[in-house]
């Protein structure tokens, strides 16, 4: 049997975000794993499926969640934006999985950071996923530091994301604290009629800061 790793659409419909194969595989689905029931049942819903004769689990619940690959039927992942276990939760339902040798298989669709990285005209052969930087102001400047020294000396797109009403604060240490010449993309409601991708120079930015706002965003720094 199958675990499906299903991606959801940042924004739209999912017949907009999903390619036919990966839609009509979604389709003959019954049992799934989720991030959150709630939003899973209007995206299910939205891809023209019988919600109410699906089995629809939290991740966090304290059950077996692997049941229905026991039972021999396939089962779909499903997180809140995005591709599982990429950001996102799903990755230890994946190795529970792999662990007891059944199938993971991931299907086609969106990836914010993926997609960020694409379009941001960085470095693409050598880049690297570090999160959510530190809350705290200091750990994040020197965070901050860490990752510009390791872009330069690597020659590496280093990617991280934050909560929406952080944005603002991280955006602020990152004209503080990185060189001029670092290059720095700012990615926010890919996918969405409000989309908006800049790539700039620290200095660029300072002289042109504008507010990110609290939307989805990914930054991309290139020392």
């Amino acid at each position: 049997m199958i675990l499906y790793a299903i991606p959801t659409p940042l924004g739209g419909a999912p017949q907009d975000a999903l390619p036919a194969p990966a839609l009509a595989t979604l389709r003959g689905l019954r049992d799934f794993v989720v991030e959150d029931a709630k939003s899973a049942r209007a995206f299910l819903g939205a891809a023209g499926m019988p919600v109410r004769e699906l089995s629809i689990v939290a991740i966090d619940e304290e059950r077996d969640l692997l049941s229905p690959l026991r039972a021999g039927r396939p089962l779909g992942l499903l997180s809140e934006a995005g591709c599982p276990a990429i950001a996102d939760p799903g990755a230890s339902l994946v190795e529970a999985a792999q662990r007891e040798g059944f199938r993971v298989v991931p299907l086609i669709g969106p990836s914010s950071i993926t997609l960020a990285l694409m379009a941001s005209g960085l470095e693409g052969q050598r880049f690297a996923f570090c999160g959510y930087l530190p809350r705290d102001a200091a750990e994040r400047a020197q965070r901050i530091k860490q990752l510009e020294q390791r872009s330069r000396r690597e020659r590496e797109t280093e990617i991280f994301i934050e909560t929406p009403y952080r944005n603002e604060a991280l955006f602020s240490a990152l004209l503080e604290g990185c060189a001029p010449a670092t290059r720095l993309c700012v990615a926010a409601d890919l996918t969405l009629g409000t989309e908006s991708i800049r790539t700039r120079t620290i200095a660029e930015w300072r002289r042109a800061h504008g507010a990110i706002g609290k939307r989805p965003a990914v930054f991309l720094l290139l020392a």
